[in-house]
């Protein structure tokens, strides 16, 4: 980095911050801002300043949205009756690929994880239950991730929510163990989505 001045080394610094970017990678992204018309590299960052400062959790379900309650928790189209649970923001994503599931979902923000100090009070646990006080929903499928802290978060959900009356299932392991959901494909979700069984 030393052959770089203060402000290129930073640039390449701070973009190797990001998750997946390694030291080549935030290189060439570097090198390429610094090369592309000086627009690319305003709206760039005007876009990352404007998604910071708008973008909020919805009041309902815990995901990213720039409203009060997100477009899928307002959409009268889909079956309020059917609510998917995931760990992340970015698996709503990866699920929504699939065009199989029209339900609703509730994003934990995460998953219980002892080693790192992520206890139940850490997720949306409690705004869960609250939803499933109101009696709407008939099923919960749990879609976190297929690893140690995944199923453990399955498994402590299930336990809570099956006296309320409620059929829970979870996806099937189409997924590999220890994979995560928004890296997989389209079908491989669809497939463990329609493949769910009862917790």
């Amino acid at each position: 980095m030393r052959y770089f001045t203060g402000p290129v080394t930073r640039l390449i610094e701070e973009l190797s911050r990001l998750p997946g970017v390694g030291p080549k990678t935030a290189q060439r992204l570097a090198f390429f801002l610094m090369n592309a018309p000086p627009q690319v590299a305003h709206n760039l960052a005007r876009a990352m300043v404007e998604a910071r400062d708008t973008i909020r959790f919805c009041s309902v379900c815990a995901n990213l949205t720039d409203r009060e309650i997100c477009p899928l928790c307002s959409d009268p189209d889909r079956d309020h009756s059917l609510l998917c649970v995931v760990q992340e923001p970015r698996d709503v994503l990866a699920m929504e690929k699939t065009r199989g599931y029209r339900g609703l979902y509730h994003v934990l923000q995460g998953a219980i994880n002892p080693m790192n100090g992520v206890g139940p009070e850490d997720l949306t646990i409690k705004q869960l239950l609250a939803r499933l006080g109101e009696g709407k929903v008939k099923e919960v499928i749990l879609a976190t991730n297929p690893d140690i802290e995944g199923d453990a978060t399955a498994l402590y959900l299930a336990r809570l929510i099956k006296p309320l009356g409620i059929k829970v299932t979870r996806i099937a392991h189409g997924l590999p163990v220890g994979a995560h959901l928004e890296y997989a494909d389209e079908m491989t979700l669809a497939r463990a989505l329609d493949g769910r069984r009862e917790v």
